[in-house]
């Protein structure tokens, strides 16, 4: 068994449909940006990954998107609204059909949202992703192995794409709340190549699920 890893691959086109860190989100004309359920002021966008229509992580570019899944994270009061809860409301996880998909809106601030800066809602940096398959089943070995093979460092690698869960802590496999089974992981996300522009993890790593048949996800995060 491999693990499908994902190293930066450099910059790409902020609208890109690609697997990527960063950018503007894609979704359906209308859709409207997520907002915490907390502190009610809109989240950050954190990544996109391309899935199949069972709701498989896409492996090669291109080929047989059906679905998108969108990250969002709130980042307006870190640690305050429970964003590493895959239940709290302080993080989302949207999946949409490929097709027609085009740039999401940025929120209009009203007066209420005087108090949110409206350049949390985007990361500093837009990330492509390259995907290497490693022969090591364990993600811990596999990243430390592909580092020190490439000399590139391990802050080179985005995460895991598919695969198990390297779980931080306990495991928190979610269920589905459509079909009450296990979801199947879709990606375990490392915070990112450049401090500066990373997303907020708590120096710890989040994990994104999905169940293809009800179009359900659920995203979280250890540290």
């Amino acid at each position: 068994m491999t693990t499908e890893l994902m190293t930066y691959a450099g910059p790409v086109e902020a609208d890109a449909l690609v697997t990527r860190t960063g950018g503007i989100p894609l979704a359906p004309a209308g859709a409207m940006w997520p907002r915490c359920a907390t502190c009610g002021g809109p989240m950050q966008f954190l990544a996109q990954i391309l899935l199949d229509g069972p709701g498989r992580p896409v492996v090669e570019p291109g080929v047989g998107v059906a679905r998108v899944m969108a990250l969002f994270m709130c980042q307006n009061d870190p640690g305050s609204c429970e964003e590493w809860s895959p239940t709290a409301g302080g993080n989302r996880a949207l999946l949409h059909p490929a097709a027609g998909l085009q740039p999401m809106a940025a929120p209009e601030l009203d007066a209420e949202d005087g108090e949110f800066d409206e350049e949390v809602l985007r990361l500093g940096a837009v990330n492509g992703v390259a995907l290497v398959p490693w022969p090591t089943a364990d993600y811990f070995a596999a990243r430390r192995e592909w580092a020190d093979r490439t000399g590139d460092g391990t802050r080179q690698i985005l995460g895991q794409l598919g695969g198990r869960p390297a779980w931080l802590q306990y495991d928190e496999t979610p269920t589905c709340a459509g079909c009450a089974e296990s979801m199947a992981l879709v990606a375990q996300l490392e915070e990112g190549p450049c401090a500066s522009t990373a997303m907020n993890f708590g120096s710890g790593k989040a994990f994104a699920f999905a169940c293809g048949p009800c179009d359900r996800a659920v995203f979280l995060w250890q540290c």
